[in-house]
């Protein structure tokens, strides 16, 4: 399935269709790249989409600190998406007076070994939208692992979904997918479909568990640790949505101390869909307590525009993602050497651009051949040792660019 039909994925459930699936269907996508990146002070080379050294020149940058080599994170792309390959099975029961039970098991994969291991491939089975629920004409109602109806909401406007362009890799909107879910999608009123969800706690923590090692967070205990909610309209080629998602506090500590804010991410996208051939979007998404940092907001946007004809579709986009007030990598501040003794603690914005140019040839309804090309530019960080007070003069931005052919085929 393309992300298109993601936004689909409840089944059938929000248009709750009268006719029943009789038996399990059987469904999946594959989706090979053959990439190249080149990573600024970083990895320089050839790989499939899934493989790791492709995968980390999204997430992380080589810099110097004097003689010593530091791997900074990027303190955009934390979800680097792969080719998103899957196979799933799903479907329904007929439970009369209009009500159905509905069921999904989706499976993701890798097509080569992530690990860089040529000679094993010991690629683990990772799951994906995976859940239970009842529909009927007021609705469904499921209970599992879903997309967020934040991340749900754009999921049409991208049109270089799954592949190293995606706008998650590139301009770094945070999409998730989360277990413990429990979600309502209403049917659709006059091309209208709203969409909630909410994250029971059950002592999970997002950025490690108790003492940073146990894997869970008691403090974590709410029905409501993460929720979202989606009013989605889609009428012709005419798109539009608004999204919101907040992500507790309890998510982000793992002490009885914590004082976190909750961090909240809304998120407006409009969009021409294939109108006589062209199609053009745009997405914004602001952010307040960025990574839980109280006062850390943000502004990400990305404008996508397309045209087909024949078999043809090029492509192409644009996007920024601004922080404000970011922390600086672990054990480092951002500030000019001469300002560090007055500005040890202090923050910066932080500023990232990105575009890129493709090409799909639609080979049938269900493959499709891509090509495309990106670039990705950031503020240099100039980053000290808070602890040695070095200055480290090599250091560079998160720049990369990369080019991919792949074919994707569904099934």
């Amino acid at each position: 399935m393309n992300k298109k039909l993601v936004t689909l994925a409840v089944a059938a459930a929000m248009a709750a269709p009268a006719a029943a699936m009789a038996d399990a269907t059987l469904y999946g996508k594959l989706n090979v790249g053959i990439s190249y990146m080149d990573q600024e002070d970083g990895f320089k080379g050839w790989g499939l989409s899934d493989n790791q050294a492709i995968k980390s020149g999204w997430v992380n940058q080589g810099t110097l600190e004097g003689s010593k080599y530091v791997q900074v994170k990027n303190p955009f792309v934390v979800t680097p998406q792969g080719p998103a390959n899957r196979i799933g099975v799903k479907g329904s029961e007929d439970l009369g007076n209009g009500l159905k039970a509905i069921y999904q098991i989706e499976l993701g994969f890798s097509l080569s070994d992530s690990n860089n291991n040529g000679a094993v491939g010991n690629e683990a089975i990772t799951m994906r939208n995976t859940f239970a629920g009842l529909a009927g004409g007021w609705g469904t109602v499921l209970a599992g692992r879903h997309d967020t109806p934040l991340k749900i909401s754009t999921g049409p406007l991208d049109l270089f979904a799954d592949t190293m362009a995606d706008y998650n890799n590139t301009v770094g909107f945070m999409d998730l997918r989360v277990d413990n879910a429990v979600a309502y999608i209403s049917p659709s009123f006059s091309g209208f479909t709203f969409a909630a969800a909410v994250h029971a706690g059950g002592g999970a923590t997002a950025l490690g568990g108790k003492d940073a090692a146990a894997g869970w967070n008691p403090n974590s205990d709410s029905l409501a640790e993460g929720y979202s909610f989606a009013g989605i309209y889609k009428n012709g080629p005419w798109y539009a949505s608004l999204a919101y998602e907040g992500l507790n506090g309890d998510l982000a500590c793992n002490t009885d101390f914590c004082d976190a804010e909750t961090w909240g991410k809304w998120r407006v996208g409009l969009g021409i869909l294939d109108w006589n051939g062209f199609t053009l979007t745009g997405i914004y998404e602001g952010w307040d307590n960025g990574y839980w940092a109280d006062e850390a907001k943000a502004d990400l946007w990305n404008v996508q525009a397309g045209y087909t004809f024949g078999n043809f579709m090029i492509k192409a986009m644009y996007g920024s993602n601004t922080q404000k007030d970011i922390a600086s990598p672990a054990g480092f501040v951002e500030t000019p050497l001469a300002d560090y003794a007055a500005c040890a603690g202090c923050r910066e914005d932080f500023n990232y651009k990105s575009w890129s140019f493709g090409v799909d040839y639609n080979m049938s309804k269900r493959t499709k051949a891509f090509l495309l090309y990106t670039a990705n530019d950031a503020d240099e960080l100039d980053l000290i040792n808070a602890s040695t007070g070095l200055y480290a003069p090599e250091t560079q931005g998160i720049d990369w660019n990369g080019f991919q052919l792949g074919m994707m085929h569904n099934f």
